[in-house]
């Protein structure tokens, strides 16, 4: 047998789609390979998230040997829609087993919840070293948004799945210390050398002319002049807490001086948008996702930014989108848990403002101050920005990533 080569990256979205689940495990490979790691990928076949005009199955790029899965690949908007695409993706991803042999190390991800159980088994079989990557944490999650019931065939089945994963990762990645400590108090054979705290990332594209990006002929309707543009980017699905935001919509409703943006996918985009007709709220502009420049010149003309994450999530799930937040040099208004590193990081360093789910008065009275008061403003989205170069650039994280490679593979 050829000599084994060193990581193989494990996920359903990789390069060329641009989605965050796609471009972080992409910048982690990247990072890998330019500090000479062999790195390869086995991930799904683009489909929603790709603007390439042809995609080959099997291609080395920038030194990531890629082999992308075709699997059933139907509408994520419904629960059964994105069940049969997780499943449609791990059964491929099993047919494919054979290929973690090749390599030292696998790195998967928590999406789909039951890939990293190919992983585990990968493991079994030929004795290659497994990295977690929990960007959610399931079957919790899918239970406290009412997505499953908790005596459930798919509850029982992820918890059965989790006792086989947990017990055979070498390192499990956390996106926050708030997740860590979850994972210690609820998964029995993890202990503390067992988990690495590593954030998200966003890549600094640094503070451009704000003048450019509102010639985007995409945003003319939006008037900037003296008016609070407030924007919410990303997905707006089960995760994320939208009451709190349209109560505080519709208090303002009447303020011709705020405006708010929103721009993405998931179940309650949809809905914010009959609420949007249905009331007539005139101060809501709704886009699709963007990317690429008109999603920076979106980042450009927003005065401030929303981050919300539902009921009892805090600890489960960390929204990533919140980086480009603070790459912006913007405040942001966090809508969560009190006790997670996001809101601790916009506290501690005056970077904006955090509340729990429901406070929409004290959403309005910082939407109101942020208004009002241009020097706060600034000063904020100063700090934010610093917070950002501080912890959160790729540059900072993907490193974070190739130190505890080394200590693996060297192990």
């Amino acid at each position: 047998m050829n000599k084994r080569k060193d990581i193989l990256f494990l996920c359903q979205y990789f390069y060329p789609e641009y989605i965050s689940s796609a471009t972080l495990p992409f910048d982690t490979a990247l990072a890998l390979t330019k500090e000479g790691f062999t790195v390869g990928a086995l991930c799904g076949y683009p489909k929603e998230y790709n603007i390439a005009d042809e995609v080959l199955v099997k291609e080395v790029h920038e030194g990531i040997k890629i082999r992308r899965l075709k699997y059933l690949q139907l509408k994520r908007s419904n629960f059964i829609g994105r069940i049969i695409n997780y499943f449609s993706f791990t059964f491929m991803v099993a047919l494919h087993i054979l290929q973690l042999r090749k390599y030292k190390c696998v790195i998967v991800y928590s999406n789909p919840p039951i890939l990293p159980l190919i992983a585990a088994l990968g493991k079994k079989l030929f004795n290659t070293k497994v990295v977690f990557v929990s960007y959610d944490i399931y079957p919790e999650m899918a239970i406290i948004t009412d997505t499953i019931s908790e005596d459930s065939i798919i509850s029982k089945m992820m918890n059965k799945v989790n006792k086989f994963v947990f017990k055979s990762v070498d390192k499990v990645v956390a996106l926050s210390n708030e997740m860590k400590r979850y994972l210690l108090a609820n998964r029995a054979s993890l202990t503390e050398e067992h988990i690495e705290v590593i954030p998200n990332w966003y890549e600094d594209k640094g503070i451009i002319n704000t003048e450019e990006s509102q010639h985007n002929e995409l945003f003319s309707s939006i008037k900037k002049d003296e008016n609070l543009v407030v924007s919410y980017f990303g997905n707006m699905g089960i995760a994320q807490d939208l009451d709190t935001i349209v109560k505080a919509i519709r208090k303002l409703k009447d303020d011709n001086k705020v405006q708010f943006i929103f721009a993405g996918h998931g179940n309650k985009m949809d809905s914010l948008k009959n609420i949007v007709d249905k009331e007539e709220l005139k101060n809501v502009t709704i886009f699709d996702f963007l990317h690429g420049q008109d999603f920076q010149d979106a980042l450009n003309i927003s005065d401030c930014f929303l981050v919300s994450l539902a009921e009892g999530l805090t600890g489960l799930a960390v929204p990533s989108k919140t980086y480009s937040y603070m790459m912006a040099g913007k405040p942001v208004i966090a809508i969560m848990g009190q006790d997670s590193d996001i809101a601790r990081d916009l506290k501690d360093n005056d970077a904006g403002y955090s509340m729990k789910v429901g406070e929409s008065d004290k959403l309005v009275n910082a939407i109101n101050e942020l208004k009002d008061n241009e020097y706060k403003r600034k000063q904020m989205g100063q700090n934010c920005r610093n917070v950002f170069l501080g912890k959160y650039t790729k540059e900072h994280c993907t490193q974070q990533y190739v130190n505890m490679m080394k200590k693996i593979l060297e192990a």
